[in-house]
């Protein structure tokens, strides 16, 4: 078992400490050393600073530091939720187990930031994630509204079939519109008419050609008609 000087180790670590981060840290109390440093997200390039976080982390000696990990607490934090910080402390006391025998503030420090730094790209990345993912999708729905539907042989014989009958039951409409609002003359009737352009073949067809027949009782009654010679 080492024979170590706690105090010595812990005062040490403080000179250090007030060197690495001559604004970032404050000392509230020497005996127990208690102290807290401010942490925050690392600058990345083109960072909106809605994404930033930070927070101070206030860190106390135990009487064998650093054989037996500090006490810590976050305090103050910055574009974080009761539950990042909850995440983040117990990310601390798992680092501090990790460096049991070390002095460890250095060290837990700058895994803090490394991973507040890790959240807000993240943050970044899943705004920008979103934001494609929205343009996929309005142009995809551009391309659906563009193209329309797709015609195949299929559809665009179904759709000539029912096209040829609509125009057939337009024009047959058309007829019989011109027909009813228009008077006929004879002629125009017996030339729509096709059944009247058969009727006298037709009543040829049923007499015998060569064999007319006359009923001469119709004119012998002629003599006795008086008719005047003088017509009007």
């Amino acid at each position: 078992m080492r024979m170590t000087d706690y105090k010595e180790e812990q005062k040490n670590e403080i000179e250090a400490l007030e060197a690495i981060y001559p604004e970032e840290l404050t000392i509230e109390s020497t005996d127990p050393y208690v102290f807290s440093l401010a942490v925050a997200s690392q600058d990345i390039s083109d960072t909106d600073e809605a994404f930033a976080c930070a927070c101070r982390v206030q860190f106390t000696y135990v009487e064998n530091y650093p054989d037996e990990p500090p006490l810590m607490e976050i305090t103050d934090p910055e574009n974080l939720d009761d539950a990042d910080v909850e995440s983040l402390t117990q990310y601390l006391n798992e680092q501090a187990q990790e460096n049991i025998g070390m002095v460890m503030v250095f060290t837990l420090v700058s895994a803090l930031q490394e991973r507040l730094t890790t959240s807000v790209e993240d943050a970044q990345r899943k705004v920008i994630e979103d934001k494609e993912r929205q343009e996929r999708e309005l142009e995809e729905l551009e391309r659906k509204r563009f193209e329309g539907t797709r015609v195949t042989v299929e559809s665009f014989l179904s759709w000539k079939q029912k096209f040829d009958a609509e125009m057939a039951e337009l024009k047959k409409s058309k007829t019989d519109v011109e027909v009813t609002s228009k008077k006929l003359t004879g002629y125009e009737l017996f030339m729509r008419d096709s059944s009247m352009n058969d009727s006298d073949v037709q009543f040829l067809q049923s007499a015998d050609a060569d064999t007319v027949e006359v009923d001469e009782s119709l004119f012998q009654d002629m003599d006795d008609l008086d008719l005047d010679e003088d017509v009007g």
